[in-house]
């Protein structure tokens, strides 16, 4: 009887061994852009950017999870509306190691002919106009991008923030690099690929994060090809080659 005692004890002794390594895994949060009441660009056959950027996301998380390194929650796992400033705080709040925002574009008027996928950073000045107007469209499906900051004094708030954000920065700046690296040579990228624009989403000061543009739903070549499973299927497999690569230099760092 004393040997039924002991079983279960150490039983639970080697469950939690093995759960423990899951919880310490860092956390990367997915955001598939737009959803509900809000479609996001709009094709020109009419694929709407939340029925693309949903099923991409939901690809990249199980290839993520198979693969072990980290956990991997997601700003919405069906189609609902979640305001930028909640997907922002849900990363934050959960201390992600990283938050990758997921869309696809229209072009901006008098930009028709551009395709190709792009990964955006955090700038208050954008690269050029195109990135300036893909941003302002983005940002307005919320204008309540806030953050959560201490209740500590102005002075020590600033000084908090430019820390935090000079670390923020340079860790989406190198997130950024892995993704356009990850993504060349596997589908087409646009016209200089690593640009910067002021998203909402991108705002977090202790979040690492980059938005990627996979393709513009205004070109049709791009809409067609973001339709296909097995394109997304391409595209996550690179983004989780990025994903991966972040991760292993923040552990080693």
């Amino acid at each position: 009887m004393a040997g039924l005692a002991v079983a279960p004890a150490a039983h639970s002794q080697t469950a939690t061994r093995r759960r423990s390594p899951a919880r310490q895994l860092p956390l990367v949060v997915l955001d598939p852009g737009h959803g509900g009441t809000d479609p996001g660009a709009i094709g020109a056959e009419g694929t709407q950017e939340k029925r693309i950027t949903l099923p991409l996301a939901l690809e990249l998380k199980r290839r993520l999870e198979h693969g072990g390194r980290c956990r991997v929650a997601m700003t919405r796992t069906r189609d609902v509306f979640v305001p930028l400033a909640r997907r922002v705080q849900l990363a934050r709040d959960r201390e992600a190691a990283l938050l990758l925002s997921i869309h696809a574009d229209a072009s901006p008027p008098g930009h028709a002919a551009l395709r190709g996928a792009s990964v955006y950073t955090m700038s208050e000045t954008a690269t050029d106009a195109v990135a300036a107007a893909i941003a302002r469209r983005e940002n307005r499906a919320d204008q309540a991008g806030g953050l959560r900051l201490p209740s500590v004094s102005p002075e020590v708030q600033r000084i908090l923030l430019s820390l935090m954000r000079q670390e923020t920065r340079a860790g989406s700046e190198r997130l950024a690099r892995l993704t356009v690296n990850a993504l060349d040579g596997q589908v087409i990228l646009l016209n200089q690929p690593l640009r910067r624009a002021q998203f909402v989403v991108l705002k977090a000061p202790d979040v690492p994060a980059a938005l990627v543009e996979c393709g513009f739903l205004s070109n049709r070549q791009d809409e067609a090809l973001l339709r296909r499973a097995d394109h997304r299927a391409k595209l996550a497999a690179s983004l989780a080659e990025a994903v991966h690569g972040f991760i292993g230099a923040r552990s080693v760092a």
